[in-house]
Protein backbone atom coordinates (compact mmCIF):
# COMPACT_ATOMS: atom_id res chain seq x y z
CA UNK A 1 0.00 0.00 0.00
CA UNK A 2 1.24 3.34 -1.19
CA UNK A 3 1.88 6.15 1.82
CA UNK A 4 2.63 9.43 2.49
CA UNK A 5 5.65 10.54 4.59
CA UNK A 6 4.61 12.98 7.33
CA UNK A 7 2.17 16.00 6.35
CA UNK A 8 1.96 14.31 2.59
CA UNK A 9 0.07 15.98 0.15
CA UNK A 10 -2.92 13.08 0.22
CA UNK A 11 -6.55 13.53 2.28
CA UNK A 12 -5.96 15.20 5.11
CA UNK A 13 -9.73 14.76 7.43
CA UNK A 14 -9.97 16.73 10.93
CA UNK A 15 -8.50 13.72 12.54
CA UNK A 16 -5.07 13.74 10.80
CA UNK A 17 -5.15 17.38 10.91
CA UNK A 18 -5.63 17.44 14.70
CA UNK A 19 -1.81 16.28 14.74
CA UNK A 20 -0.44 17.64 11.70
CA UNK A 21 -0.47 14.26 9.59
CA UNK A 22 -2.43 13.17 6.73
CA UNK A 23 -4.99 10.44 6.11
CA UNK A 24 -2.84 8.06 4.54
CA UNK A 25 -0.08 8.22 7.86
CA UNK A 26 -2.94 7.26 9.73
CA UNK A 27 -3.87 4.34 7.59
CA UNK A 28 -0.09 3.50 7.67
CA UNK A 29 -0.41 3.55 11.61
CA UNK A 30 -3.10 1.19 11.63
CA UNK A 31 -1.42 -0.86 9.40
CA UNK A 32 2.05 -1.16 11.35
CA UNK A 33 -0.42 -1.91 14.67
CA UNK A 34 -2.16 -4.70 12.66
CA UNK A 35 0.81 -6.37 11.32
CA UNK A 36 2.15 -6.75 14.69
CA UNK A 37 -0.85 -8.26 16.17
CA UNK A 38 -0.74 -10.77 13.84
CA UNK A 39 2.85 -11.30 13.48
CA UNK A 40 2.41 -12.14 17.67
CA UNK A 41 -0.44 -14.33 17.33
CA UNK A 42 1.42 -16.39 14.75
CA UNK A 43 4.30 -16.54 17.06
CA UNK A 44 2.23 -17.74 19.61
CA UNK A 45 0.65 -20.49 17.28
CA UNK A 46 3.73 -21.55 16.25
CA UNK A 47 4.55 -22.44 19.63
CA UNK A 48 2.03 -24.18 20.66
CA UNK A 49 2.59 -26.23 17.89
CA UNK A 50 6.21 -26.87 18.81
CA UNK A 51 7.61 -25.14 15.84
CA UNK A 52 9.84 -22.23 18.10
CA UNK A 53 10.57 -22.71 21.71
CA UNK A 54 9.71 -19.23 23.44
CA UNK A 55 7.17 -16.01 23.28
CA UNK A 56 7.48 -12.66 24.60
CA UNK A 57 4.39 -11.00 23.61
CA UNK A 58 3.60 -7.10 22.98
CA UNK A 59 0.33 -7.39 22.30
CA UNK A 60 -1.51 -4.68 23.93
CA UNK A 61 1.75 -2.63 23.56
CA UNK A 62 1.37 -2.22 19.73
CA UNK A 63 -0.70 1.36 19.49
CA UNK A 64 2.12 3.11 22.33
CA UNK A 65 4.87 1.49 20.24
CA UNK A 66 3.33 2.56 16.58
CA UNK A 67 2.64 5.98 17.89
CA UNK A 68 5.75 7.25 20.07
CA UNK A 69 7.90 5.76 17.53
CA UNK A 70 6.64 7.31 14.39
CA UNK A 71 8.00 10.50 14.85
CA UNK A 72 11.44 9.56 14.52
CA UNK A 73 13.82 9.75 11.86
CA UNK A 74 14.09 6.30 10.24
CA UNK A 75 17.63 5.59 9.71
CA UNK A 76 18.79 8.25 11.38
CA UNK A 77 17.81 7.94 14.72
CA UNK A 78 18.54 5.22 17.36
CA UNK A 79 16.33 2.92 19.13
CA UNK A 80 17.54 0.76 22.12
CA UNK A 81 14.33 -1.82 22.05
CA UNK A 82 12.97 -4.45 25.02
CA UNK A 83 11.69 -7.68 24.39
CA UNK A 84 8.07 -6.48 23.58
CA UNK A 85 9.31 -4.12 21.06
CA UNK A 86 7.54 -6.20 18.09
CA UNK A 87 5.62 -3.12 16.73
CA UNK A 88 8.48 -0.63 17.49
CA UNK A 89 10.83 -2.90 15.19
CA UNK A 90 8.42 -2.87 12.17
CA UNK A 91 7.33 0.66 12.65
CA UNK A 92 11.44 1.47 12.87
CA UNK A 93 12.37 -0.50 9.57
CA UNK A 94 12.59 -4.33 10.14
CA UNK A 95 10.55 -6.68 8.13
CA UNK A 96 7.82 -9.59 9.29
CA UNK A 97 10.89 -12.00 7.67
CA UNK A 98 13.41 -10.13 9.76
CA UNK A 99 10.83 -10.71 13.36
CA UNK A 100 10.30 -14.52 12.15
CA UNK A 101 14.18 -15.51 11.44
CA UNK A 102 14.94 -14.32 15.10
CA UNK A 103 11.84 -16.45 16.22
CA UNK A 104 13.25 -19.52 14.12
CA UNK A 105 17.25 -18.64 15.27
CA UNK A 106 18.23 -19.11 11.63
CA UNK A 107 21.76 -18.25 9.73
CA UNK A 108 20.66 -14.90 8.50
CA UNK A 109 18.54 -13.46 11.18
CA UNK A 110 19.37 -10.30 11.37
CA UNK A 111 19.03 -9.68 14.91
CA UNK A 112 21.72 -11.91 16.27
CA UNK A 113 22.53 -15.13 13.37
CA UNK A 114 20.54 -17.11 15.39
CA UNK A 115 22.64 -16.29 18.68
CA UNK A 116 19.97 -14.74 20.82
CA UNK A 117 16.91 -16.04 22.38
CA UNK A 118 13.79 -14.98 20.99
CA UNK A 119 12.32 -11.70 21.51
CA UNK A 120 15.90 -10.34 21.33
CA UNK A 121 15.08 -8.07 18.37
CA UNK A 122 18.14 -5.52 16.84
CA UNK A 123 19.12 -4.22 13.29
CA UNK A 124 22.39 -2.66 12.94
CA UNK A 125 21.28 -0.71 9.20
CA UNK A 126 18.20 0.11 11.37
CA UNK A 127 19.29 1.44 13.87
CA UNK A 128 18.01 -0.86 16.33
CA UNK A 129 20.34 -1.83 19.26
CA UNK A 130 20.13 -5.80 19.99
CA UNK A 131 18.15 -6.63 23.08
CA UNK A 132 20.23 -7.86 26.10
CA UNK A 133 19.33 -10.30 28.74
CA UNK A 134 19.62 -8.64 31.67
CA UNK A 135 16.56 -5.63 31.63
CA UNK A 136 17.46 -2.22 31.19
CA UNK A 137 20.92 -2.37 30.26
CA UNK A 138 19.73 -0.78 26.96
CA UNK A 139 19.21 2.48 28.57
CA UNK A 140 22.94 2.63 28.74
CA UNK A 141 23.72 1.96 25.93
CA UNK A 142 20.90 4.66 24.59
CA UNK A 143 22.34 7.35 26.37
CA UNK A 144 26.12 6.59 25.09
CA UNK A 145 24.47 6.95 21.61
CA UNK A 146 22.98 10.23 22.95
CA UNK A 147 26.69 11.38 24.26
CA UNK A 148 27.91 10.20 20.88
CA UNK A 149 25.64 12.37 18.84
CA UNK A 150 25.79 15.43 20.94
CA UNK A 151 29.57 14.83 20.65
CA UNK A 152 29.48 14.31 16.46
CA UNK A 153 27.14 16.92 16.38
CA UNK A 154 24.94 14.52 14.24
CA UNK A 155 21.47 15.85 15.31
CA UNK A 156 20.19 12.55 16.46
CA UNK A 157 18.07 11.75 18.87
CA UNK A 158 18.21 8.35 21.59
CA UNK A 159 15.34 6.26 22.75
CA UNK A 160 15.41 3.29 25.46
CA UNK A 161 12.40 1.42 25.77
CA UNK A 162 11.47 -1.03 28.86
CA UNK A 163 8.48 -1.82 30.92
CA UNK A 164 7.82 -0.44 34.46
CA UNK A 165 9.15 -3.32 36.42
CA UNK A 166 12.71 -2.80 34.56
CA UNK A 167 12.56 1.00 35.39
CA UNK A 168 13.08 0.19 39.01
CA UNK A 169 16.90 -1.03 37.82
CA UNK A 170 19.59 0.97 39.18
CA UNK A 171 20.75 1.55 35.25
CA UNK A 172 17.78 3.63 35.21
CA UNK A 173 18.63 6.17 37.99
CA UNK A 174 22.63 6.54 36.46
CA UNK A 175 21.72 6.60 33.14
CA UNK A 176 18.75 9.69 33.69
CA UNK A 177 21.11 11.51 35.66
CA UNK A 178 23.76 11.66 33.51
CA UNK A 179 21.31 12.70 30.81
CA UNK A 180 19.68 15.19 32.45
CA UNK A 181 22.71 17.18 34.18
CA UNK A 182 24.48 17.00 30.15
CA UNK A 183 21.23 17.75 28.30
CA UNK A 184 21.73 14.85 26.27
CA UNK A 185 19.09 14.25 23.25
CA UNK A 186 17.49 11.06 25.02
CA UNK A 187 13.80 9.83 25.43
CA UNK A 188 12.98 6.97 28.09
CA UNK A 189 10.01 5.07 26.90
CA UNK A 190 7.91 3.05 29.88
CA UNK A 191 5.25 0.99 28.89
CA UNK A 192 3.82 0.35 32.23
CA UNK A 193 0.94 -2.66 31.54
CA UNK A 194 0.44 -3.08 35.52
CA UNK A 195 2.96 -6.28 35.67
CA UNK A 196 6.64 -6.83 35.73
CA UNK A 197 5.97 -10.75 34.88
CA UNK A 198 3.10 -11.54 37.61
CA UNK A 199 4.07 -8.49 40.49
CA UNK A 200 1.50 -6.19 40.17
CA UNK A 201 2.44 -2.72 39.88
CA UNK A 202 1.52 -1.64 43.73
CA UNK A 203 4.22 -3.89 44.67
CA UNK A 204 6.94 -2.82 42.57
CA UNK A 205 6.99 0.96 42.80
CA UNK A 206 6.02 3.07 45.95
CA UNK A 207 4.38 6.00 43.38
CA UNK A 208 1.71 5.07 40.96
CA UNK A 209 3.33 6.64 38.05
CA UNK A 210 6.62 6.07 37.19
CA UNK A 211 6.89 9.75 35.19
CA UNK A 212 6.70 11.44 38.39
CA UNK A 213 10.37 9.89 38.94
CA UNK A 214 11.77 12.62 36.14
CA UNK A 215 11.03 15.62 38.90
CA UNK A 216 13.88 14.00 40.32
CA UNK A 217 16.16 14.56 37.95
CA UNK A 218 14.60 18.01 36.39
CA UNK A 219 13.33 16.95 33.53
CA UNK A 220 9.62 15.90 32.35
CA UNK A 221 7.76 13.23 32.59
CA UNK A 222 5.02 12.84 30.65
CA UNK A 223 2.17 10.03 30.91
CA UNK A 224 0.29 9.24 28.11
CA UNK A 225 -2.73 6.83 27.47
CA UNK A 226 -1.22 4.14 25.94
CA UNK A 227 -4.26 2.62 23.65
CA UNK A 228 -4.65 5.98 22.04
CA UNK A 229 -2.25 6.07 19.33
CA UNK A 230 -2.91 9.40 18.26
CA UNK A 231 -2.09 10.86 21.66
CA UNK A 232 1.08 8.51 22.01
CA UNK A 233 1.91 10.43 18.41
CA UNK A 234 1.93 13.59 20.03
CA UNK A 235 3.58 13.12 23.11
CA UNK A 236 6.67 11.13 21.51
CA UNK A 237 6.52 13.95 18.85
CA UNK A 238 7.23 16.97 21.82
CA UNK A 239 9.88 14.82 23.69
CA UNK A 240 12.00 14.05 20.25
CA UNK A 241 11.58 17.49 19.30
CA UNK A 242 12.84 18.82 22.44
CA UNK A 243 16.03 16.27 22.61
CA UNK A 244 16.80 17.08 18.93
CA UNK A 245 16.70 21.10 19.77
CA UNK A 246 19.09 20.81 22.78
CA UNK A 247 16.01 20.67 25.49
CA UNK A 248 17.37 17.65 26.48
CA UNK A 249 15.92 14.24 27.89
CA UNK A 250 12.08 13.11 28.37
CA UNK A 251 10.77 9.95 30.23
CA UNK A 252 7.30 8.84 28.92
CA UNK A 253 5.23 6.53 30.52
CA UNK A 254 2.27 4.65 28.12
CA UNK A 255 0.11 3.28 29.88
CA UNK A 256 -0.61 0.36 27.84
CA UNK A 257 -2.63 -3.30 28.90
CA UNK A 258 -0.77 -6.68 28.83
CA UNK A 259 -3.14 -8.74 26.65
CA UNK A 260 -1.00 -12.18 26.93
CA UNK A 261 0.51 -13.94 29.78
CA UNK A 262 4.36 -13.08 30.45
CA UNK A 263 5.38 -15.05 28.35
CA UNK A 264 4.69 -18.58 26.47
CA UNK A 265 6.09 -20.09 29.64
CA UNK A 266 4.11 -18.33 32.02
CA UNK A 267 0.52 -18.91 33.04
CA UNK A 268 -1.23 -15.30 34.15
CA UNK A 269 -4.55 -16.83 35.40
CA UNK A 270 -2.66 -17.97 38.77
CA UNK A 271 -2.24 -14.33 39.61
CA UNK A 272 -4.92 -12.15 37.36
CA UNK A 273 -8.28 -12.59 37.88
CA UNK A 274 -11.00 -13.11 35.06
CA UNK A 275 -12.44 -8.87 35.91
CA UNK A 276 -8.66 -7.95 35.80
CA UNK A 277 -8.17 -9.83 32.28
CA UNK A 278 -11.40 -8.18 30.86
CA UNK A 279 -10.16 -5.05 32.01
CA UNK A 280 -7.26 -5.52 30.02
CA UNK A 281 -9.68 -6.91 26.92
CA UNK A 282 -11.19 -3.46 27.56
CA UNK A 283 -8.27 -1.43 26.42
CA UNK A 284 -6.88 -3.19 23.44
CA UNK A 285 -5.50 -0.81 21.02
CA UNK A 286 -5.76 -2.54 18.36
CA UNK A 287 -9.92 -2.34 18.03
CA UNK A 288 -10.16 1.01 19.66
CA UNK A 289 -7.63 2.85 16.96
CA UNK A 290 -9.79 0.56 14.52
CA UNK A 291 -13.52 2.30 15.52
CA UNK A 292 -11.37 5.70 16.01
CA UNK A 293 -10.21 5.44 12.03
CA UNK A 294 -13.44 4.53 11.07
CA UNK A 295 -15.53 7.26 12.66
CA UNK A 296 -13.13 9.77 11.13
CA UNK A 297 -14.08 8.08 7.77
CA UNK A 298 -10.28 7.52 7.21
CA UNK A 299 -10.25 3.67 7.17
CA UNK A 300 -12.80 2.53 5.03
CA UNK A 301 -14.06 -1.05 4.35
CA UNK A 302 -11.91 -1.23 1.11
CA UNK A 303 -8.81 0.10 2.46
CA UNK A 304 -9.68 -2.31 5.95
CA UNK A 305 -10.05 -5.25 3.15
CA UNK A 306 -6.65 -4.13 0.99
CA UNK A 307 -4.86 -3.92 4.28
CA UNK A 308 -6.21 -7.58 5.80
CA UNK A 309 -4.81 -8.93 3.16
CA UNK A 310 -1.71 -7.47 2.81
CA UNK A 311 -1.00 -8.61 6.39
CA UNK A 312 -2.17 -12.12 6.25
CA UNK A 313 -0.33 -12.65 2.81
CA UNK A 314 2.92 -10.98 4.63
CA UNK A 315 2.49 -13.61 7.88
CA UNK A 316 2.59 -16.76 5.58
CA UNK A 317 5.29 -15.09 3.68
CA UNK A 318 7.48 -14.77 7.20
CA UNK A 319 6.42 -18.09 8.27
CA UNK A 320 7.30 -20.07 5.35
CA UNK A 321 10.46 -18.03 4.69
CA UNK A 322 11.97 -18.66 7.97
CA UNK A 323 11.08 -22.51 8.27
CA UNK A 324 12.79 -22.65 4.82
CA UNK A 325 15.88 -20.69 5.77
CA UNK A 326 19.12 -23.12 6.99
CA UNK A 327 20.01 -22.94 10.63
CA UNK A 328 23.36 -21.83 11.57
CA UNK A 329 26.48 -23.80 11.49
CA UNK A 330 27.65 -25.20 14.40
CA UNK A 331 31.06 -24.52 13.65
CA UNK A 332 30.63 -21.02 13.44
CA UNK A 333 29.15 -20.90 17.39
CA UNK A 334 31.80 -18.98 18.60
CA UNK A 335 31.92 -16.21 16.04
CA UNK A 336 31.07 -13.17 17.41
CA UNK A 337 31.82 -14.15 21.24
CA UNK A 338 35.50 -13.47 21.54
CA UNK A 339 37.30 -11.24 19.59
CA UNK A 340 38.63 -12.58 15.98
CA UNK A 341 41.49 -10.51 15.81
CA UNK A 342 44.88 -10.41 18.11
CA UNK A 343 46.97 -7.41 16.97
CA UNK A 344 50.71 -8.76 18.13
CA UNK A 345 49.86 -11.52 19.57
CA UNK A 346 48.90 -15.10 19.76
CA UNK A 347 44.91 -15.79 20.39
CA UNK A 348 44.48 -17.29 23.49
CA UNK A 349 43.68 -20.97 23.59
CA UNK A 350 39.68 -20.21 24.39
CA UNK A 351 39.91 -18.66 20.79
CA UNK A 352 39.31 -22.19 18.97
CA UNK A 353 39.11 -21.80 15.23
CA UNK A 354 35.57 -19.00 15.26
CA UNK A 355 38.15 -16.78 13.41
CA UNK A 356 39.03 -19.04 10.61
CA UNK A 357 35.17 -18.73 9.84
CA UNK A 358 34.86 -14.98 9.64
CA UNK A 359 31.12 -13.66 9.41
CA UNK A 360 30.01 -15.84 6.66
CA UNK A 361 28.32 -17.77 8.71
CA UNK A 362 25.32 -15.80 9.77
CA UNK A 363 24.51 -13.96 7.06
CA UNK A 364 27.47 -11.42 7.94
CA UNK A 365 25.38 -9.89 10.64
CA UNK A 366 27.36 -9.39 13.60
Amino acid sequence: MTVTGQGGDAATSPLAASVGLADADLVAMYRLVALARAVDERMWILNRAGRIPFVISGQGHEGAQVGLTWPLRKGHDWIAPFYRSIATCLTFGMSARDLMLAQYAKAIDPSSGGRQMPGHYGHPSHHLVSVSSPVATQILHAVGIALAARIRGTDQVAVAIMGEGSSNQGDVHEALNFAAIHRLPFVLIVENNGYAISVPSEKQLSVRDVAVRASGYGIPGVIVDGTDVLACYAAGLEAIERARTGGGPTLIEAKVTRLTAHSSDDQQTKYRSEDDLAEGRAHDPLPIFRDQLREADVLTDAIEAELAAEIKALVEDATDFAEAEPDPDPATALDWVFAEHWPGETAPPWHGTAGSHGSAGAGGHG
